[in-house]
């Protein structure tokens, strides 16, 4: 009986490092107005799939269009400052970032109050807001999921998000 537990528990413990392994911790970080930002996140990779279509790996599904921006766990953010992210006023401090996929052209980045939730755990409630986000179209396909913090200048900075054929980005603004 200990053999067969001990086999099970180093089963499961390798089909999670597996698992981990194709959607990795990531951190994008930056300095804004002299202030730091984090992004926690865990990034996938399109490893051949088809993401952002119907019936791809992210829904579009009208009842349940929200996605952790992310893997594994919700895509956890942080702020040193009180922010202006696109129009939307944030407090400093930590949250969650979501994406309204609804029309997979037109995304709205969702920062969302509650924090340490695993990724399919989204409570609308939580909202601090939604904007809209600005849409390209990457040269080539991305493959590895990737957020950067980049600052340009003064107190003016651009969270991005690049995955598969999309580039999504959103203006910061350090208050």
């Amino acid at each position: 009986m200990q053999k067969a537990v001990l086999r099970c528990t180093c089963a499961l413990t390798l089909a999670a490092g597996i698992v981990a392994a194709q959607s990795p911790p990531a951190q994008a970080t930056g300095t804004i107005g002299g202030k730091k930002l984090s992004i926690k996140y865990s990034a996938p990779s399109v490893r051949g799939r088809k993401i952002f279509v119907p019936g791809g790996v992210i829904s579009h599904d009208p009842t349940y269009p929200v996605w952790r921006a992310g893997a594994n766990d919700a895509t956890a953010f942080h702020t040193d400052a009180d922010l202006d992210v696109g129009g939307l006023r944030v407090p400093k401090g930590d949250y969650t970032l979501w994406i309204l996929i609804k029309d997979p052209e037109a995304w709205e980045l969702i920062i969302n109050k509650e924090t340490g939730q695993w990724g399919m755990s989204y409570t609308a409630a939580q909202d601090l807001g939604r904007v809209k986000m600005t849409m390209a179209k990457p040269p080539a396909p991305i493959e590895k999921m990737k957020y950067t913090l980049a600052d340009l200048g003064g107190n003016k900075g651009k969270l991005q998000l690049e995955w598969e054929n999309h580039i999504a980005s959103v203006p910061i603004t350090v208050k």
